[in-house]
């Protein structure tokens, strides 16, 4: 029955009562009967239909126990009860289905934002295309005011864009040339041009869309225990009804107990929180895969980051070079030369020192080998390049002297990663590379405590007195240094064996394995990567640590939502069943309650999509003085 239906339905069964009120009055008994029994028919049709239909499927509903209960009604003439049970059952479904529909609002507002068309350039000319028609590397032009049809790279002009459909943040970023735009979102003031990467259903929005989707459909272990529950339930309440028959001799006592005990505030208590609560973190840049995942985000008591990219901002510079038996020039030169095709953050900052330093990197890097989590090897116009920490060069019987070492600790332990290098089996230089820790970072770390998690753990490749030196400045618990991707996850393994509830947060790539052992895998700024919404349990969309407190409390709040719609659905059931026996409560009243009931639920779950982290943590956290690392 479509929603416009029903709502016809429930105004003409409603009408119908009024109607019966009104013969009541007028001591009309024929026509006050006709109407009710009219209305009980109308309202019931639907139920009655539901209630063959499951039952063909061998499943027991709370439509079977209502509709049997409403035949009984209509046995004994009953037919007010009749009347007021179907009318109260099918308008609380009416109700429950409006505000179901408005938990999902988040979702439809990001769908409504999906930009049907776009301005492409083409042959110097503006020509306006349906997003169907657009393809990888189409130029498109995006003026103010205007949605961003398209993934792709700015290669003309300057933006600012409100990014809140993607990462959930209000204040517009500022895109120039070279610059991620996304689809969904909206250009405040400026132009650009950007050449078109991913479109239609590949697009970071439509991606986004689909997790949303899958989110708000999956069940958590509570709700799925509630169906099952629900499963036994029914039949259990039929038999009990047969023995409050048999024992009491009570036939209406008997129906009143059958409709009494429908579980309907229980069946729901869990799908109306998850749903607000993954909508809430949809609308906020936070992507929940489900209401498995948000109990295990609930539960978390260590929190696992990675360092560069998560705690600081992942954009280093070198901050100092030295160099033997070498220009610093050419020593520079010839490092660069050798990392140019290098994918790791740290390479592409030593290139892009060469290139701000106007160096000409002239030759290819051959035989290039990357050693993961130590280094890389090439060979660069003849010479052999050897590139990385200790453990590389020294494997490779390159070895230095006390003052070098001495000087290579200092460097670190002012927050610097020290990277050697090696050319023809001697030492050439030591480049001193540094990033920034993130604004956020210092208040994040202290929200999360607030918030009850026990151990806050970072987890690094890096340099043990640079690791030390970050998570001293961040105050978090435990740091372990030079560390390979399978160590953090054997880290990660140890924590669980035991018995910690672990989230590991990293950039959803580097960190996948990691990531995906943790009880909860937290992708962070991820924005348009693939990987990172395909390994990680939740997505922040944003590139800002803040984010994962916000999750993690939503996550507690929504937990917390569900238990006490079962309290209150069980409570009510409760105290239902109680007065039926005693003889204080009737059908009608007792549906009346019932339907009530099943209000307080969704409108309790509502408060979740208007659910806001507590404090004032981001006002601090502008407030707080950050050191740089460096």
């Amino acid at each position: 029955m479509g929603k416009v239906k029903k709502i016809h339905v429930v105004i003409a069964s409603g009408s119908l009562l009024v109607l019966a009120l009104l013969f009541h009055f007028m001591d009309m008994a024929v026509w006050k009967d006709i109407a009710l029994i009219v209305a009980t028919f109308i309202a019931g049709y639907s139920i009655a239909k539901k209630a063959i239909q499951t039952t063909m499927m061998k499943a027991f509903s709370i439509e079977l126990l209502v509709t049997i209960a409403v035949i009984g009604a209509l046995f004994i003439g009953e037919y007010v009860e009749s009347a007021a049970v179907t009318f109260l059952f099918l308008f609380g479904a009416y109700l429950e289905a409006r505000t179901l529909e408005k938990t999902r609002s988040s979702l439809k507002t990001l769908m409504g934002m999906a930009p049907m068309e776009a301005t492409v350039l083409k042959d110097g000319e503006h020509v306006v295309k349906p997003i169907s028609e657009i393809d990888t590397g189409d130029r498109i032009l995006i003026q103010s005011g205007e949605k961003v049809a398209i993934d792709g790279k700015v290669i003309s002009g300057q933006a600012f864009i409100n990014e809140a459909t993607i990462t959930g943040e209000s204040i517009p970023a500022n895109k120039k040339i070279e610059d991620q735009v996304f689809s969904g979102t909206i250009i405040d003031n400026g132009y650009v041009e950007v050449e078109a990467e991913k479109i239609g259903d590949d697009t970071a929005f439509s991606k986004i869309i689909e997790l949303v989707e899958e989110a708000q459909e999956s069940k958590a272990k509570t709700q799925k225990f509630l169906d099952r529950f629900a499963n036994v339930y029914t039949p259990g309440i039929l038999v009990l009804s047969i023995l409050v028959l048999i024992f009491t001799q009570n036939f209406e006592l008997s129906i009143t107990f059958l409709v009494i005990a429908c579980p309907g505030a229980l069946v729901i208590s869990t799908p109306v929180s998850l749903v607000a609560g993954i909508g809430n973190g949809a609308k906020n840049g936070t992507l929940v895969k489900g209401g498995e995942v948000m109990e295990n985000l609930a539960k978390i008591d260590v929190l696992v980051f990675d360092k560069t990219g998560t705690l600081t901002k992942g954009a280093p510079e070198v901050t100092g070079l030295k160099a033997f038996d070498m220009e610093e020039s050419e020593f520079l030169t010839i490092t660069a030369e050798a990392e140019i095709i290098s994918e790791h953050h740290l390479g592409r900052t030593i290139v892009g020192e060469a290139e701000k330093r106007g160096l000409a990197l002239t030759n290819e890097p051959e035989n290039f080998t990357v050693e993961k989590g130590h280094g890389l090897y090439a060979t660069v116009a003849g010479k052999s390049v050897v590139i990385g920490n200790r453990k590389l060069l020294r494997k490779n019987g390159i070895d230095w002297s006390p003052a070098i070492e001495t000087h290579a600790i200092d460097e670190e332990k002012k927050g610097n990663t020290a990277i050697f290098v090696g050319v023809n089996e001697k030492l050439a230089g030591v480049i001193s590379v540094a990033d920034q820790i993130r604004q956020e970072a210092i208040g994040t770390i202290q929200q999360l405590k607030d918030a009850g998690v026990k151990q806050t753990v970072m987890l690094t490749g890096d340099n043990k007195h640079t690791a030390e030196k970050v998570a001293a400045q961040l105050g978090i618990d435990h740091v372990f240094a030079e560390m390979l991707p399978e160590d953090k996850v054997n880290h990660i393994k140890r924590l669980k064996a035991e018995g910690y509830k672990v989230a590991m947060v990293g950039d959803g790539i580097n960190d996948a394995p990691a990531i995906a052992l943790a009880d909860v895998g937290m992708a962070m700024g991820a924005a348009g990567t693939d990987a990172a919404m395909e390994t990680a349990d939740v997505v922040l969309m944003a590139d800002k640590l803040d984010k994962i407190p916000y999750a993690y409390t939503l996550a507690k709040a929504t937990v917390r939502n569900m238990k006490q719609n079962i309290f209150v659905a069980i409570g009510t059931v409760a105290f239902l069943l109680a007065g039926v026996m005693l003889g204080k409560i009737f059908l009608a009243s007792g549906m009346l309650i019932h339907e009530l009931s099943v209000l307080v639920v969704i409108l309790n779950a509502i408060r979740l999509v208007r659910y806001k982290q507590r404090g004032q943590g981001e006002k601090k956290q502008g407030r707080t003085a950050i050191p740089e690392v460096n």
